[in-house]
């Protein structure tokens, strides 16, 4: 079904720069559900599970191998994208058309589009089997509403959000320039994990000023702010192409380092797929050092193939997945394999759900070994 691509007043999350200044962006990690309960969506989602959920596929042993399967052992599997078929999915658009599903023994996989408030509900619903999703959208629903949800990797190792400002302006390159600037904040959300950014950084908030702004840059090229709350992957590219001199301040560099697009599972489909879950990782895998290693083919896929009735632009796709490429492949990834989480950076994700207020144990959150067990078992996949 065609997508239509929204107007810069819907809403929006990272990665989203579309056919022109419009984009989307809201936080990947959506902070909670609002009025909507996990009962109610669990009513809504009762009516059966869709042809990929985990119930419609066979049962795999926990020991059996993510490789060297039957065609079709797994059935076919759904995944929730957090928004429409742009440049943040490149990895699932090769794993797709290179046929790297299949290999792994899928009937298929739905890639299912957005936008959704939170993908984690969706899962637990039993609508979709696979979410994408962030840290503090799946901690929240665990923490408020014992939501029986893992992460089970992450395709981004960090989050896009960044202050940003212009050199033509009054350019704020650390947290200390801050002090004496206007800074505009999408209400909601965004003004949420801006005050952890603040809380992590102990910044004496009273020493600069805070103004609501909607998603599009237009009030820090009319220099009516100083800073602009957005994503290292989209606006400062909008702002670039106006022939402003984007200056960006990153929260993950800056006592905020949250990954984003994780995958979150059901724990009884981790418990009783196991192999399953595995099987489509690896695909995951693959695609995604595709989308690492050939951008070009990955925007063409976007415009051409994936995102045709979108009307994507190939020069802006490709320039954010460039972008987007430098928050997967890390020092960590290059040792550990893509969307891993090293121990000392699960660490730190936990400190940073404290600023935002989640308290909750790594424990409880995350469940790594299925992608620790696929590169020990094939370590050939990781490519520095």
């Amino acid at each position: 079904m065609p997508q239509t691509v929204p107007s810069p007043g819907q809403a929006r999350s990272a990665f989203g720069a579309l056919t022109g200044p419009s984009s989307r962006r809201t936080f990947l990690a959506s902070g909670g559900l609002g009025a909507l309960s996990l009962a109610a969506l669990a009513a809504c989602g009762s009516g059966g599970a869709t042809s990929g959920s985990a119930s419609s596929a066979p049962a795999a042993s926990a020991s059996a191998s993510a490789s060297a399967v039957a065609p079709g052992t797994y059935g076919k599997l759904s995944l929730q994208l957090s928004w429409i078929k742009n440049i943040e999915f490149a990895g699932e658009f090769f794993a797709d058309s290179k046929g790297y599903y299949k290999d792994a023994g899928f009937e298929s996989v739905d890639l299912v589009t957005g936008p959704v408030d939170s993908a984690d509900a969706l899962v637990v619903a039993g609508t979709v089997d696979v979410g994408l999703s962030a840290p503090d959208a799946t901690a929240r629903l665990i923490t408020e509403q014992g939501a029986p949800l893992k992460i089970i990797g992450s395709t981004f190792q960090k989050n896009p959000f960044c202050i940003l400002s212009l050199e033509e302006g009054r350019p704020i390159r650390a947290v200390a320039d801050l002090a004496g600037k206007t800074i505009g904040i999408q209400a909601g959300t965004n003004q949420s994990i801006f005050d952890g950014f603040c809380k992590a950084n102990n910044v004496d908030t009273s020493t600069f000023k805070t103004t609501v702004v909607q998603y599009e840059p237009t009030p820090l090229t009319e220099k009516k702010v100083d800073g602009f709350m957005a994503y290292l992957t989209n606006e400062p590219f909008l702002v670039k192409a106006e022939g402003f001199t984007p200056v960006t301040l990153s929260f993950a560099d800056n006592g905020l380092p949250l990954s984003s697009e994780t995958f979150c599972v059901l724990q009884d489909t981790l418990d009783k797929d196991r192999a399953k879950l595995k099987a489509f990782l690896t695909a995951e895998i693959k695609g995604w050092y595709d989308a690492l290693s050939d951008p070009e083919g990955g925007a063409k896929l976007a415009v051409e193939t994936y995102g045709k009735d979108l009307k994507l632009k190939y020069a802006g796709q490709l320039e954010q997945l460039k972008a987007q490429n430098e928050l997967v492949a890390t020092a960590d990834t290059k040792t550990n394999g893509i969307f891993t989480l090293s121990d000392d950076f699960v660490t730190k994700i936990i400190a940073s759900l404290g600023s935002l207020g989640i308290t909750i144990a790594a424990e409880e959150l995350f469940d790594l070994s299925l992608v620790k067990e696929i590169y020990a078992e094939n370590p050939s996949l990781i490519k520095g």
